[in-house]
């Protein structure tokens, strides 16, 4: 019944409210949950794909469960034989697991493992002797997966297994998981220190984009939503002149490794915090620049045709320079700033 009313949410009047503009991916995600699909959001760093999935978790009901730790269905426990648990209500951001991809990561840190002291004391394929793994928590909820393609390549073959049968090879034991869960991941495509998922993995999931704010007003909406608010004024022009230098960074065919909607984010929160320490109520151009080089040049990889010239910190300083002269120049004309 969990995922049946997940499936009616999904069909409300704006479901993810969380998350500002990305009507298609939005629209490609519920029609993913609808058929009940495995789901990999792929987009570049800071785009809110991690919202968008405790979007999802927000939308699960409430449900009545097993304090076990697993969100047993009391009716269905998921370990039967264990009867020590009493029944408690459980909202569906309290079913939210998150895991985050590392080469560290194991199948045991993921599914569990076999305690051998306990195995030889109740037996092998005993309940007591099996330590439950993170997969197990997700019962009845969302399983996150953050950077799947940052796993090695065991822990891809034992995600593999647990899609395809429902159980998975720990040394020489076959555990059943009985476990009923949402299997949000994402992947950042612009990562290059990253293992490749193998094709087979891929064939459990659908794929859907998400990419950066599309215009200028859209950012400045996310940023004035999502950001730290300090007790000063922040000009509109102002604050569309940090954001534009952050897009035309994007757009620059000089960077390779390109700003998030976090270096916006830095950029507003941090141009406030400057003049709150110049003893100011409202921000000005030199606020914002003084912020630009701490929140962007870590922020940006620049293409090896340019990095040798000129250091990042230089690049995002004569950036700057041009947008703001840019942008003078087009609010001198009569223009949009």
């Amino acid at each position: 019944m969990t995922f049946e009313q997940l499936q009616k949410n999904l069909l409300s009047e704006n479901p993810f409210a969380d998350i500002l503009g990305q009507g298609g991916t939005k629209k490609q995600l519920i029609s993913t949950l609808l058929a009940s699909r495995h789901v990999i959001i792929v987009g570049p760093p800071g785009i809110g794909k991690t919202t968008l999935a405790k979007n999802v978790a927000k939308l699960l009901p409430e449900m009545k469960a097993l304090n076990d730790g697993f969100n047993s269905d009391p009716k269905h426990p998921l370990f039967p034989d264990d009867k020590s648990h009493k029944t408690v209500t459980i909202d569906g951001e309290d079913r939210f697991i998150r895991i985050q991809g590392s080469p560290d990561l194991t199948a045991e840190d993921l599914l569990g493992d076999i305690d051998p002291i306990k195995a030889l004391k109740f037996g092998p394929l005993s309940l007591e002797a099996f330590t439950p793994g993170k997969i197990f928590k997700a019962n009845n909820g969302i399983l996150f997966f953050d950077e799947l393609n940052r796993c090695p390549e065991r822990l891809q073959n034992a995600l593999l297994q647990v899609l395809e049968e429902g159980k998975v090879t720990l040394g020489s034991y076959d555990i059943d998981i009985p476990v009923n869960f949402v299997f949000i991941a994402t992947m950042n495509p612009e990562d290059s220190s990253t293992e490749k998922l193998s094709d087979v993995l891929l064939d459990r999931f659908d794929v859907i984009y998400m990419s950066y704010p599309k215009t200028l007003p859209l950012e400045r909406e996310i940023v004035e939503k999502s950001g730290k608010k300090q007790d000063v004024e922040f000009p509109v022009s102002l604050l569309d002149l940090a954001l534009t230098i952050v897009r035309d960074l994007r757009d620059s065919d000089k960077v390779e490794k390109k700003p998030s909607v976090r270096a916006s984010l830095g950029l507003y929160e941090r141009a406030q915090a400057n003049a709150v320490i110049a003893g100011r109520k409202k921000v000005e151009m030199k606020d914002v620049e003084d912020a630009t080089v701490s929140v962007l040049s870590h922020r940006i990889r620049l293409k090896p045709s340019v990095k040798y010239l000129k250091d990042p910190e230089t690049f995002v300083r004569e950036e700057f320079k041009k947008t703001a002269e840019s942008l003078e120049d087009a609010m001198e004309d009569g223009g949009d700033p």
